[in-house]
């Protein structure tokens, strides 16, 4: 199907940690929790904390500037909120989110049995960056400020993909940033012992590659699928380690219940990535992905 809630036949792993005593808290600056289709999810945590502004986030109210404005609604609206989220770094939404998700890491580090997902929009479009980023990066022009590429074809020209492109290298060294905050809260409470960890991401991007923007409207080319993860389990200590077994987002369900000691559902068709860090197993003859109503794909890994 196509966006849409958690029905009543669904399986959620989050709910289901929260009832057998596994508190789980969710921080996150992701609008479309909010949307119709995107709810449900975030209530079935233990607690949870939103930050507004992301994309067009229909946020904050100013009549005058949203018609001043041009282009469709969310590019209006998002001029409107980068009022208020563009104002210094500490005020973007990646960083209160990131400021909430090491609150709470402060809070509970002598607690057990807890999960939180700390879930950074970005680097998403649109690819908003405080400057100091973007100085990272002697070829950025600063006047350049195209930060929001149509799901289109590529027609611009090589310096202007080029621009956008150090613009989303500049966005994602502040989520490389926001990310080096959690890694050096665990190296610094000695948390790699009983701490399960996972960096994941739901999609790529095209910026100029087979000569399209963005997703969802070409085919699913390995650009935008073959996405990266991270996963440290305490229970193996195994690092520096790359692992070319089929994984999907469909195995971290299990893979978290199971690390608490729980039996993933009947319906669940996931499977305990451990078994994948420990000997390099084969857990998935195939792959299928793709997008209501458009391209639908299998892959076997090759």
């Amino acid at each position: 199907g196509s966006w849409g809630p958690l029905e009543p036949f669904d399986d959620s792993m989050p709910q289901i940690l929260k009832e057998h005593g596994v508190y789980t808290h969710l921080v996150s600056d992701h609008p479309h929790y909010w949307e119709d289709g995107g709810a449900t999810y975030h209530e079935r945590y233990s607690t949870w904390e939103f930050f507004r502004g992301q994309e067009g986030d229909p946020w904050k109210g100013d009549v005058g500037a949203y018609r001043a404005s041009g282009g469709p609604r969310i590019k209006k609206q998002d001029a409107v909120n980068r009022a208020y989220t563009g104002v210094s770094e500490t005020a973007h939404p990646q960083t209160k989110t990131m400021d909430a998700g090491m609150e709470f890491l402060e809070h509970n580090i002598d607690e057990n049995d807890w999960m939180v997902q700390i879930e950074m929009f970005d680097p998403h479009e649109p690819f908003f960056v405080p400057e100091a980023y973007q100085k990272l990066y002697k070829d950025k022009d600063p006047n350049f400020t195209e930060d929001w590429p149509d799901y289109a074809k590529v027609i611009e020209s090589d310096e202007v993909v080029r621009q956008v492109r150090l613009q989303y290298a500049s966005l994602v060294s502040m989520c490389d940033h926001s990310l080096g905050r959690v890694l050096d809260f665990m190296d610094g409470h000695d948390m790699w012992d009983d701490t399960m960890l996972f960096v994941i991401t739901d999609h790529g991007f095209l910026l100029g590659e087979h000569g399209w923007w963005a997703k969802s409207v070409q085919p699913w080319f390995n650009e935008l699928v073959h996405l990266p993860m991270f996963l440290w389990d305490p229970r193996l200590k195994l690092s520096g380690l790359r692992r070319d077994a089929l994984a999907q987002t469909i195995d971290i369900a299990p893979t978290l219940l199971e690390y608490f000691g729980l039996e993933p559902t009947a319906d669940m068709q996931g499977r305990d990535l451990s078994e994948v860090l420990s000997d390099n197993r084969s857990i998935h003859q195939a792959a299928l992905f793709g997008v209501h109503g458009g391209h639908v794909n299998i892959t076997d890994g090759h």
